[in-house]
């Protein structure tokens, strides 16, 4: 008489589903323990914790299912670790590019936690229970199929019930339930939602809906002539760069001195909340809000995704204006982000990646160049020409790399010296803040010197939030009170602008464009972005952040105004989706 399938191999189907379970108490560690409460977890966990047994049933082989589990793990775990920076699963194509990750290995090995070991030791833990089992087991694939089918059917009434597996997914999307989609529908779910969705159709209701968005957006307002005139523009990503070390003091020295004398000046415009809305794409993501308007993709990367769509930008409108040249200043390698295609698709003229600089100053497992040497070295080729030539109309884009976590600035490079000890990270990102500011402040000395300098405007900001999930932790300290913020603001700066403005209320990333457009006087381009200008007395202080997050300055923001706000995420995945800008 055969064995009841249930019984007789229940260490299987229960080694997977606690591995399962066990990585959705981690995800929820990072996160909220909200997916908890939503029953379709539990579902969804016994039938994929069934379909994964699959190889022992059919080849009775215990090796074959410890190798199994330990693939798993090393999926699960690159997970947990891919969350805690972007909040998100691996979108699918990503798991094609892992390559890149060798450029980025300090931060990658940032993202580990000592209890993620939990996983592999549960595999550790059910292995030993498989080899002193020493009976064999009677496989009975009707049995699991019974099993499997039933656990898959009660998944599928219930997606169902939900409008649908899309549907079930987006109905998640909102900023209480958010993370909880890799959890509830597991990482094998979301793969597949990406398979699915990326094949969708445009079609006329969704063509409505972007019409309905644009209807409701705020009309973009020009400034008017009598601003005085900027005929080239420099643009300066600070990597990670937070707003609560600017005009911060700690230990009675300026943690920002450059940047804080700066902002003293005339004609000087600062906005120190800037929500990050930086997705999958981080850096890259940061320079498609500010560059051209748009708001990054729902998963994964644009710049993978849809590197050779359309776009409308800054760059193109200045060259629409008067002849511009544009350059694009990197440390990265070109494949980086997929940075060259972009900065071709989004009309940089000339583009200089690691190669075209000496490694005199470097940082990090890649030898990048440090953000000192960087700058000295774009100094050196502005003096002789190779850069913005004496008379020519110039774009200059610069993206900066010391400030990549960890933040571990060699002693050598360090401006200042702390005395005491901070928690993880705090002081690290202090130091590089300051040596950043420092490399920042020779840059626009030199740029004071240039005699079309009256011409010229500056604009510094941060590509993106740098603390990640060490902010809860490092916030809680008492020596972070009253100096590490809880939020995930970044500066917005602009020098040398045709006015003076300090704007105190919330604003998103995406706000920087049409800003930007106001400012430079490009009010005739046609793509006026997503965003509102922070210089239109109407614009709404509120911002969505990358976890649908809604931050606001002004109790009177209404729902509506708020779910605008939120729906501009779908718009531009839709926008990028179907390259509607071509």
């Amino acid at each position: 008489m055969k064995k009841n399938f249930l019984i007789d191999n229940k260490v299987f189907f229960i080694s997977l589903f606690v591995k399962f379970l066990l990585f959705d108490l981690l995800w929820a560690l990072q996160t909220t323990f909200t997916l908890f409460s939503i029953p379709d977890l539990y579902i969804n966990t016994i039938a994929f914790a069934f379909l994964f047994s699959l190889p022992i049933v059919l080849t009775k082989n215990k090796k074959i299912h410890v190798a199994l589990m330990l693939l798993l793990d090393c999926i699960l775990i690159a997970n947990l670790m891919y969350n805690r920076t972007y909040n998100t699963i691996i979108p699918f194509d990503s798991y094609f590019r892992i390559g890149n990750l060798k450029d980025f290995s300090e931060s990658v090995i940032d993202q580990m936690r000592w209890y993620d070991v939990v996983l592999p030791l549960e595999t550790l833990f059910f292995s030993i229970l498989l080899w002193k089992k020493k009976n064999k087991f009677d496989h009975s694939l009707r049995q699991y199929a019974y099993a499997t089918g039933l656990a898959f059917a009660l998944s599928a009434i219930i997606i169902l019930c939900r409008g649908g597996f899309e549907k079930a997914i987006e109905k998640l999307q909102t900023p209480n339930s958010y993370t909880c989609v890799g959890p509830v529908y597991t990482v094998f779910g979301c793969i597949l939602y990406d398979i699915i969705h990326e094949n969708e159709a445009y079609t006329d209701e969704k063509k409505q809906m972007v019409e309905a968005w644009f209807k409701a957006q705020p009309q973009y307002k020009p400034l008017g002539k009598t601003i005085a005139e900027r005929r080239n523009l420099i643009i300066i990503y600070c990597e990670s760069l937070e707003s609560w070390c600017i005009e911060k003091s700690i230990e009675g020295k300026e943690i920002t001195p450059k940047l804080n004398q700066l902002l003293r000046e005339k004609n000087t415009i600062y906005a120190p909340y800037v929500l990050t809305q930086v997705r999958g794409g981080r850096s890259i993501d940061a320079q498609l809000m500010l560059d051209a308007g748009l708001l990054p993709i729902q998963n994964g990367s644009y710049a993978f995704k849809y590197p050779t769509n359309h776009f409308k930008t800054l760059i193109k409108a200045m060259k629409e204006q008067r002849p511009t040249k544009a350059y694009l200043l990197t440390v990265d390698k070109p494949i980086i982000w997929n940075q060259k295609i972009i900065g071709q698709q989004f009309g940089f003229d000339k583009m200089y990646f690691k190669k075209d600089w000496k490694p005199t100053e470097t940082m990090g497992p890649q030898k990048n160049l440090a953000d000192g040497a960087f700058v000295e070295q774009v100094i050196e080729k502005m003096k002789h020409g190779e850069i913005w030539k004496n008379g020519e109309n110039a774009v200059i884009q610069m993206v900066t790399y010391s400030g990549h976590s960890p933040f571990k600035l060699p002693e050598t490079m360090q401006k200042m010296k702390l005395k005491e000890t901070y928690p993880n990270k705090m002081g690290d990102y202090m130091l590089t803040a300051n040596y950043t500011d420092d490399a920042l402040g020779k840059f626009i000395t030199y740029l004071k010197t240039r005699k079309d300098f009256d011409k010229t405007m500056i604009v510094i900001v941060g590509d993106h939030e740098g603390l990640a999930a060490d902010r809860q932790e490092i916030c809680s300290s008492p020596k972070a009170k009253n100096i590490v913020s809880n939020h995930e603001y970044t500066p917005f700066i602009v020098i040398n602008a045709p006015m003076s403005l300090r704007y105190e209320k919330v604003m998103g990333q995406i706000d920087q464009y049409p800003t930007l457009l106001q400012l430079l006087k490009l009010d005739n381009y046609p793509w006026k972005g997503l965003g509102q200008s922070i210089l239109d007395t109407t614009k709404r202080p509120v911002a969505v952040g990358s976890k649908l997050n809604v931050e606001k300055s002004d109790k009177t923001i209404s729902e509506p105004q708020i779910q605008h706000a939120i729906q501009a995420f779908d718009i531009s995945n839709t926008i990028l989706k179907y390259d509607l800008l071509k």
